[in-house]
């Protein structure tokens, strides 16, 4: 996936996230977050899974095992979720772990706790 349709797919992330925020503001549950950012992205036809098993890979490519994504959107972009008051560095550590493990470039961190909604893109080098 190039590029422009990496910031198309955040684009779509981000638009729906907002939606969302709007109509149910702050104070629930994660997972109708998660259940409520699926739904309207699949009625945009956009592919996603939810808790999605990504395998985790040593360096010699044997697989470690499984992390649950909150949202695997395309294939392409891990969306981790959260309903907390404030990010803090756990959350991120936490979302380019999975992005090391992965081997997946894009992640979105969201977080749908507080009043105003944030909303964070994380990009690791293929380096």
């Amino acid at each position: 996936m190039n590029i422009e349709e990496i910031n198309t797919l955040c684009d779509a992330v981000r638009e729906c996230s907002f939606g969302l925020h709007k109509h149910l503001k702050h104070g629930h549950l994660e997972k109708i977050y998660e259940n409520g950012l699926a739904h309207r992205l699949r009625k945009r036809d956009v592919a996603v899974l939810q808790q999605a098993p990504v395998p985790v890979y040593d360096e010699d490519g044997t697989i470690l095992g499984d992390l649950n994504a909150d949202l695997l959107v395309s294939n392409e972009l891990i969306v981790e979720l959260k309903a907390v008051r404030a990010v803090n560095d756990d959350h991120v550590a936490q979302l380019l772990g999975y992005l090391r493990g992965s081997g997946k470039r894009y992640g979105l961190l969201i977080n749908f706790g507080s009043p105003k909604l944030f909303i964070k893109r994380y990009v690791l080098d293929p380096a």
